[in-house]
This record gives C-alpha cells, structure tokens and sequence, in this order.
C-alpha cells in the first residue's frame, strides 16, 4: 500500500476541519506542534490502495510568518515537504482565499484545490469556469460541500492524481513589475553566491521575495553581510519608488494576479461588486466600452504629446539654429570649409535634428509611466485579451506589444513571460510594429509639415492604430500558417488601482529618454556624420559647375557624391510609392537606427540648400512633396525593416537567423506593398 502524506492548508473558517473530518472520520488524533501550543491534528485515510497521512495545518490567512499559527504552516510545508498540499477555499469568498494559494504557488509545492461551499456560491450568484481556472492556476480544483459529503471522492481522486506526478516546474508566477523583479533577480544572485544552502533548500525566488517583505524568521537565517545590504539596499530603493513598503506592493500584486485570474473565470448573476477598483473597473474593462475607453485614452496621449511639446521643441529648434549660426559666424563670409559643414550639416543638422524631438519623446513616456503605475496599462492588456483570443494569442502578449511603444528590443526580451514558444514566435515578429519612441521623431517631423494643427492629434493616432490592427491582422496570419497550435492560458493579472509617486513616474519618463538621447549621442551621431561624408564626397569637376547658380551647384555637389548615386540607383524602385532619391537614402540609413530618417534628410537639404539659416527642414519638405507623400513615408517607415538592434535582439531571443531574416524581409515587403496600394490608389482619387 503507497503511502501520501497530505497537508490541509486554508483560512480560518473555510470549512478545513470539515474536510479534515470527511476525510479522516475516527481515524485521527490531536496534540501539539513541539514547542508550541498550536494545536496539531493529524488522521488517515485508505483510499485506493493509498493509506494517506492527512496532516490539519492551522488556518492561516497567508504564509508571511506574522504569527505563530503562520510559522508553524509554512515550516511543515517547507520542512516536511508533504506529498500534496489541499488548499480548502471558501467558494463564496473565492478572491480572498485564493491570496493563501498564491503563496503555495510562489513556494511550488503540489497543490490541489477544494472548492468548498459551493453551494453558497451558486446562491451568491458566482459562476465558475473550474477548467479554465484550473489551468491558470496550475492546480486540480475540486467544487465540494463538505457538510454535505459532496466532493469527497473527486478530491480523494485528485490528491492520489497529484501525488503520483511529483513535485514539478511551473509555467506560471506571480509577477511583481519591473523595479521589484529587477531588484529580486540581483538579490538571487547574492543569494546563490553566498548563500548556496539556503537558496538550495527553499528556492532562491522564494527567499528572496521573502527578504524583501523583511520575513524575521527568513532573514535571521541569513548569515552573509553581503545578501543582507542587498536586501537593504533594494528596499530603500524601492520604498523611494513607491512610497510604499515592499510587502505592501508585493501583497498588491498578489491580489492582482488573482483578480486577473478570477476575471477571467467567474461570472455573476447578481451584483456583488463593490470595491473602488471593482467599480473602476467595472466601466474600463466592460466588453463594450473597454476597446473604446483605452483608443480615446490614447488619443488624448497623442493630442498632448504634441500640443505642449511644440513649445519646448521650438526652444531646441532655436537654440540648434542659433548654433549653427555661430558655428557658421567663425569662418569668414563667402568662404567654404568642409569642417564648418561637418559641424553645421553633418552634427548639428543631424545629431539636433533628432534631439529637437526630446520633448514629444518625454512627454509620450511621461503618459506610458502614468498609464503603467496606476494600473491602467494591465487593464489595457485584460481588454486586448478577448481581441488576442480570437487571433490566436494570449492578452499576456499584448504586454511586450505596450513595451514596444517605448522600444522593440526590450520589448522583444519582454516576451520572456510567454512560455508557449509559438505564441512567443509570432509576438516577437509583430512587435516591431508597434510605433517606438524613435518612429515617433519621423511623425513628429511628418504631421506638422503636412497637416494643420488640428489634424496632429488624428494623425498621430491613426498612425498607432494603423500598426496595431496590421500587428492583430498578421498574428491571425501567422497562427493559422507557419506557427499553427494551441494557445496556452495564462493569468491577467489586475492589480489594485494605485497612486503614483512623482519620483517613480520621473524615473520611468528618464530611464527611456536617456536611452533616446544617448543613441542620439552616439549611434546617430556616427551615423550621421558617416552620411555627411557620403553625402558631400567625392567632389565634382570644377568646370562641370561652371555658369550654374549657386543653388544649381550645390544640387549637382550633392547628386554627384556617393548618397546621390546610389539613391539614383534605388530611386526607380521607390518611385512608385511616391519617394525620391532623397527619401530613399533616408529610408536606407534608417535602417541602422528610425531615428537616422530625420537626420539624414536634416543633412540632405542642408547640403542641397543655398540658405540653410533662412528655412525649417518641414517648410522645405512641404514644398517638395504632397500630404499623400507625407502619410506614404510614414506608413512605410512604421512597417518596414526593423531597425539593426531589433534584428539583432530577435535573433538572439529566437536563436535563429531564419526568423531574423523573415522578420526583416517579411516586414520590408510588406511596407513595400501596402505603401505601393495607398499611393496609387490615393493619386487615382486625388487625380
């Protein structure tokens, strides 16, 4: 006979010693835990040919070791290592017993789950989705009433089940954001350097976690001064990001990852709402008004991105215009240096033409921060899951999709969290098609040049939209082709509403903008005097400039030089989109980095200007192409080839070049084909 050591775990008044009782019957006995004068109850039960140990731990809310009843839980599951451990859940109050779950779940024991009162539920009105909550959860859940013996043998059935597969790795976890994960990943680290046991033993996620909610028990195990500072130093760090104790945060993230899931699973037939997130929530996450709520939303970000960052991109425009004018001050009148041009045309015309953008790029990340810490943007994932269920993936992917709004790089490591490598495969292709912060200095040049004031608002949003609905379009296509399979489930988590602090709302808005700044500093800045070259050198003849004007012979400089001829060369190809061959050699240098489009142009028409001191770069492209052309560059720039990084970072991410390529060529004719259709068709209307 196989015997099972079986551990009952769950809040006080769930009805455990119920279960304790039809499990057991007369088969029990009564004492105390050593050293305590908690009362330790422990029986068996013979089922198929199973002889079970069934062990009534002490109803405890959670696991944090705040109290004795606590303690002594936590150290029989850790210490005893129980074969199963049965969380009995108060069915009619499933939310608040399922906080207790968590817990099991972040210590990876096998777990099943005993749904008890039901009855009361299906009087209260709460229907339950048990296979699909079941998955979520990772754990068999069994309905029960136990007064009433119901479930008794599903239960017996599931705990033998469960035994017999062992102790196994979890697809699913409880996440707790970004500053607070980052923080346990280096507080791991110490942890298994100095601490090898200890992390060993217990699981170093789990002791981490534990020493960042300041567990007494926990940390007086800790000999090392090493983990100890860390875990200091992350909760100051920490605190001064949330004004808030970790654990608070933590315990909010919890509650999260079961409001996720239980909005997923459960349905009422009566009104039992009643909390302020519940109320919230119950307007932006409606099926109707949840799509509608979350596009006005971003609407109203993109109205602002533009509408007061004009005032402070008007500052760095002066001040970048003034520069070049006393760069241009320091040589005498009339005279021509080619260092004066690298330094005016080449740095200031390329490198400032992309930082004129910082504002916008601020502002965007200052709304993306503000969405992220009040919760909204998990609300905004919770929605997008009814549309990802349709198309193949999990609403969990539309997270490293908001990611992608910032950058696709880490947007792509973002996808870390999708186990299912399908559903990971095809989120990675599509996220280059969500609009990243460097995109956003090609719209930003764009829609001011070519639409009126009260149009910058739409179009913006149009343009986001646009790649959103082609991101849904070829996920649908991709899943019913090359990465065909089943999606696997996984928790929304929706954590409570929060205020956020103005500290952590500015390290967000920073942390991004730096990233756009120092590539404006380094990478552009290469890149742009590298085109400068190519775009003043070689020199032609002195007698083929001979009886031109100077703006006739500036023109022929510039055409002559290596930029010039090889946008010669392209320039048949792209023509039929609407773009010359000075589109066409920002479009190639925009492939080393988006931002490289603005610059490039900023130094073509700087080069092929008379009087670069006199006109705008945007008056200059209004009066070369039509608003058509203006919408064309920016639908092609929002599709095609992904920049250098983001192939690279796919390539790393999926370990093949395949998908690398794919992305890159897939994207490229796309963009070629959809751009090709909107030109043509818009000249035959407009014709």
């Amino acid at each position: 006979m196989k015997k099972i050591t079986v551990a009952l775990a769950g809040n006080p008044n769930c009805g455990k010693t119920t279960i304790f009782n039809l499990l057991t019957g007369a088969r029990q006995h009564v004492g105390n835990y050593p050293g305590v004068t908690v009362e330790k109850k422990e029986g068996l039960c013979k089922y198929a040919d199973h002889e079970m140990t069934v062990v009534d731990l002490p109803g405890t809310y959670s696991l944090t070791a705040f109290s004795v009843e606590e303690l002594v839980a936590r150290n029989f599951i850790l210490q005893e290592q129980p074969d199963v451990v049965v969380d009995i859940v108060d069915a009619s109050g499933v939310e608040r017993n399922l906080y207790l779950a968590t817990q099991l779940i972040e210590m990876n024991v096998p777990l099943v789950l005993a749904f008890n009162m039901s009855d009361l539920a299906e009087q209260k009105g709460l229907l339950f989705d048990i296979e699909q909550l079941s998955r979520l959860l990772e754990a068999k859940i069994i309905p029960m009433v136990g007064n009433k013996g119901r479930g008794r043998k599903e239960l017996l059935d599931a705990i033998v089940e469960r035994a017999a597969q062992g102790k196994s790795g979890r697809t699913h976890q409880v996440g707790y954001g970004e500053e607070i994960e980052h923080e346990l990943a280096m507080i791991e680290q110490v942890l298994v350097r100095e601490e090898p046991e200890l992390a060993a033993k217990y699981g170093a996620r789990w002791v981490a976690g534990k020493l960042l909610e300041q567990d007494d028990e926990l940390t007086l195990r800790v000999q090392s001064r090493d983990v100890l500072g860390a875990v200091t130093a992350s909760i100051t760090h920490l605190k001064g990001i949330f004004a808030d104790k970790p654990e608070a945060v933590m315990a909010d993230r919890r509650y999260g990852f079961i409001s996720g899931a239980c909005q997923e699973t459960i349905r009422t037939t009566v009104e039992s709402r009643h909390s302020y997130s519940d109320m919230i929530d119950a307007v932006v996450t409606n099926p109707t008004l949840g799509v509608p709520i979350f596009l006005m939303l971003m609407y109203l970000v993109f109205f602002l991105t533009f509408k007061v960052g004009t005032y402070p991109m008007g500052w760095l425009e002066w001040f970048f215009e003034w520069a070049g004018q006393a760069i241009t001050g320091l040589w005498p009148a009339g005279s021509e240096s080619w260092l004066q041009s690298l330094l005016v045309d080449g740095v200031i015309g390329g490198v400032g033409g992309v930082i004129v953008f910082l504002p916008n790029i601020l502002l965007l990340f200052l709304a993306i921060a503000l969405l992220e810490d009040t919760g909204y943007m998990a609300r905004a994932a919770f929605i997008m899951d009814r549309v990802m269920h349709k198309i193949g993936l999990h609403g969990k992917s539309f997270i490293p999709m908001l990611v992608g709004f910032g950058c696709s790089v880490p947007a792509i490591m973002a996808t870390r969290i999708l186990e299912n490598r399908r559903n990971r495969l095809t989120t990675i292709m599509v996220i280059p098609l969500m609009s990243c912060g460097a995109r956003l200095t090609i719209y930003a040049l764009i829609i001011p040049a070519f639409f009126s004031e009260s149009w910058h608002g739409p179009m913006m949003w149009l343009i986001y939209l646009i790649g959103i609905v082609l991101a849904i379009i070829c996920i649908k296509v991709l899943r019913l082709t090359v990465l065909r399979g089943e999606t696997v489930p996984f928790v929304m988590e929706l954590p409570p509403y929060r205020m956020p602090t103005l500290r952590s709302i500015s390290i967000h808005m920073w942390q991004r903008g730096w990233m756009y700044l120092r590539k404006a500093g380094t990478i552009i800045l290469a890149i742009s005097i590298v085109l400068w070259i190519a775009s003043s050198f070689p020199k032609p003849p002195g007698e083929s400039l001979r009886n031109l004007s100077p703006q006739q012979a500036q023109q022929k400089r510039l055409e002559y030089s290596v930029i010039g001829r090889f946008g010669r060369v392209i320039e048949p190809a792209i023509r039929p989109l609407g773009f010359d061959w000075k589109i066409g050699t920002a479009l190639i240098g925009a492939t080393a980095a988006k931002e490289v489009f603005v610059s490039q142009l900023a130094i073509v028409y700087a080069v092929g200007s008379e009087d670069e001191g006199t006109t705008t770069l945007r008056r200059r492209l209004r009066g070369t192409y039509t608003p058509l052309t203006g919408f064309c560059i920016m639908l092609f720039c929002l599709i095609y080839a992904p920049c250098v990084a983001t192939i690279a970072m796919t390539r790393q991410e999926t370990n093949s070049w395949g998908w690398a390529s794919f992305q890159f060529l897939g994207m490229t004719v796309l963009a070629y084909v959809l751009t090709l259709f909107v030109y043509q068709v818009g000249n035959r209307i407009a014709g």
